[in-house]
């Protein structure tokens, strides 16, 4: 089984995009909050918010130098271990990934080089112009990036010519039935991982009680935007699992180990499914609730993962457990949300050792949230690349053997193992300066 070529493909690309996607969440929070605080130094002209902002644009910088070098690394692949999906679909798949390149990478990249080389260079004016447009480009990147990934999950606006896939309105594949749905969450939950990482910094320096004149602005506006970001999830995330549960109900049966199609089906909380006995051992779940989440009708019909062959079922156990990780995580930043709500409205917030404590170790959670999120949407499309129309299988390349993609994943892992420990050193010599000495440029 570890020299199947399809399940090594399929590892090597989860293991790219795993590394990758630490890096654009933290891209689309830290732009928002560089934004929100040149905005703050525009009107203001206090030189507290100009450093600040400094100090982030510099680890923007690294993230985003880490974001490419991986980002580039994917699109490679569609032509090197998924060569037979690029021949059948490129003529769709391709125009996203162009669009991205063309209209969002190079405006973020331009500008990004204001950010980091011309701070002292051009007018607040025109540098807060600039850091606007990063966080627009950044965001529209990702926005080609899920209509390409939609288009996968829910095809549309295409048709079929020999045994290829090719555009047939480009609007209607680019706006398919999950394209805005997927996107909003993403962004959402993109927002919830840079805004924690940003509190998080801060509450290292108000720890150290070092900065403090920085870190008090930082873990304030992040922490705002993490808590307007988090209950603000929670909408989004049932939009989209409304959505998963009428265009790909066999997904939304397996994330919550529905085996059986049913009438008030109930929501799952927790559990370990066992495909064999095609039953969840240990299930705590709410009766109905699940009929009435997706139908609003406690007594409606929810399709099972009985409705299809189980050829066509996804791997229920890592989807089942992907899923329900990031809702136990939600409910975390839930309440963490609450406490921080709580020690705003009596002015504690920068008192509470504690939470300042609970805050940085709490860096990595939105991130892995993030990742379980994803692993859910991907797993549990599965055995499809394109959703009932293209398996997995039938996507691979004919002419890369096992024991090639073998090699270079084993090569990549030590690749990224490097590059992470890069990134971290970095890092924690930019945090360990402090905004108060940071500079930009050459």
């Amino acid at each position: 089984i570890f020299m199947d070529a399809v399940l090594l493909a399929r590892i090597q690309f989860a293991v790219n995009v795993g590394f990758h996607y630490i890096f654009p969440p933290l891209t689309f929070g830290l732009t928002f909050i560089i934004v929100i605080i040149e905005f703050l130094y525009f009107k203001t002209d206090l030189e507290v918010y100009k450093k600040t902002s400094t100090f982030l644009v510099k680890i923007l910088g690294l993230v985003f130098a880490l974001g490419v070098a991986t980002g580039i690394v994917l699109e490679f692949s569609f032509g090197t271990n998924w060569a037979r999906y690029s021949r059948i679909v490129g003529d769709i798949f391709g125009a996203p990934l162009a669009a991205e390149g063309i209209f969002s990478f190079f405006l973020e990249s331009v500008f990004l080089g204001v950010l980091l080389f011309a701070r002292n260079k051009v007018s607040k004016k025109v540098y807060l112009i600039s850091a606007i447009l990063v966080f627009v480009a950044s965001h529209l990147s990702g926005l080609w990036i899920i209509i390409a990934n939609s288009w996968m999950q829910t095809p549309a606006g295409f048709k079929t010519i020999g045994d290829k896939i090719v555009l047939d309105n480009f609007f209607t594949a680019a706006l398919n039935h999950s394209t805005l749905q997927r996107y909003t969450h993403t962004v959402v939950g993109a927002w919830m991982a840079g805004s924690m990482f940003v509190a998080g910094i801060g509450s290292w320096f108000l720890l150290k009680k070092r900065d403090l004149e920085y870190a008090k602005p930082l873990v304030k506006i992040a922490l705002v935007l993490f808590i307007a970001s988090t209950f603000l999830q929670f909408g989004t995330g049932h939009a989209h699992a409304v959505q998963v549960a009428r265009t790909q109900p066999v997904k939304m049966a397996a994330f919550e180990g529905l085996w059986k199609t049913k009438k008030g089906a109930p929501m799952s909380l927790f559990g370990f499914p066992d495909e064999k006995n095609e039953k969840t051992h240990f299930e705590i779940a709410i009766p109905n609730l699940l009929s009435w989440f997706i139908k609003f009708d406690g007594k409606a019909k929810i399709d099972g993962l009985d409705s299809v062959p189980k050829k066509d079922r996804p791997p229920v156990f890592m989807t089942y457990m992907s899923y329900h990780v990031m809702i136990w995580l939600g409910m975390y930043f839930a309440l963490l949300s609450i406490v921080g709500i709580w020690l705003l409205i009596k002015k504690q917030i920068f008192e509470k050792k504690w939470f300042h404590k609970v805050l940085l170790f709490s860096i990595p959670l939105p991130l892995i949230a993030n990742e379980v999120g994803w692993m859910a949407a991907e797993i549990g499309r599965q055995p499809w690349t394109v959703y009932n129309i293209l398996r997995t299988k039938d996507s691979i390349s004919v002419t890369v053997p096992a024991w090639k993609i073998a090699l270079s994943l084993s090569i990549f892992s030590v690749i990224y193992i490097l590059l992470g420990i890069m990134f971290v050193k970095l890092l924690v010599k930019i945090i360990k300066k402090g905004p108060g000495k940071t500079k930009l440029g050459y």
